[in-house]
């Protein structure tokens, strides 16, 4: 019989994170400029008339409880639009129904992480390995009762599939449902890197703009990454 891993640990956790988004996101949207999460639920709703899309970041704010919509803050909309539009098929440690946070305690290991996503996008795209997609960073202190898995990828290396993420999914919404603020563990892309995944959006703010950043193909798989700012975040 197989025998049953033990329970997770869980550990405060605190540090400054680095997250990665396309630079083709607004910077402000609806969830910075409502005051309440009963604003919120009204203005979508309406949006919901004109624009189909609207419905399905309703149906996923219902996924969310009511106290855990960020609203009102600067930044508030990069936080929610993480959660209302995962990736098609998910991430490591969530489903496609709900998304969730991804961050890293360093930057390279941030840059590591989104290299290899887009590259696998580009590696199936028209246009191939020439193109350039602008970055921008999202820096956010974390201060969280984590659910802390980085000593784990001997003993339950399905948590850690370079692709496959069947068993990592199962395990994140597991840890989700039982009201675990996220999740910290060792980066795959990236030796000795660390990664976040974050389940609760309050936990976040104040969420400040960073620098930027080129992602250059010309040609072969490994782009150049070329930093375009040097900004100070605190």
């Amino acid at each position: 019989m197989a025998v049953k891993p033990p329970a997770p640990p869980s550990r405060r956790f605190t540090a400054r994170t680095h997250r990665l988004i396309a630079s083709r996101w607004p910077t402000i949207g609806v969830f910075d400029s409502v005051a309440t999460a009963a604003d919120l639920e009204t203005v979508l709703q309406l949006a919901s008339l004109t624009n189909d899309r609207v419905n399905e970041t309703l149906a996923r704010l219902g996924r969310l409880d009511r106290s855990d919509w960020l609203v009102g803050q600067p930044g508030a909309s990069l936080v929610m639009a993480a959660f209302c539009h995962p990736a098609p098929g998910g991430g490591r440690f969530n489903s496609e129904a709900l998304g969730a946070w991804y961050c890293a305690t360093e930057i390279e290991t941030a840059v590591a992480e989104t290299v290899y996503h887009h590259t696998r996008r580009l590696a199936h795209s028209a246009s191939g390995f020439r193109h350039t997609i602008q970055m921008r960073e999202l820096v956010s202190e974390i201060d969280a009762e984590i659910v802390d898995i980085r000593g784990r990828r001997k003993s339950q290396p399905d948590l850690y599939h370079p692709e496959n993420y069947a068993a990592s999914q199962a395990f994140g919404e597991a840890r989700r449902r039982e009201g675990a603020n996220g999740i910290l563990y060792a980066s795959v892309r990236r030796a000795s890197g660390t990664n976040l995944v974050v389940y609760r959006p309050p936990l976040l703010p104040p969420v400040l703009q960073g620098d930027h950043f080129d992602y250059r193909w010309s040609g072969n798989p490994a782009p150049a990454v070329v930093k375009l700012t040097n900004l100070a975040t605190g």
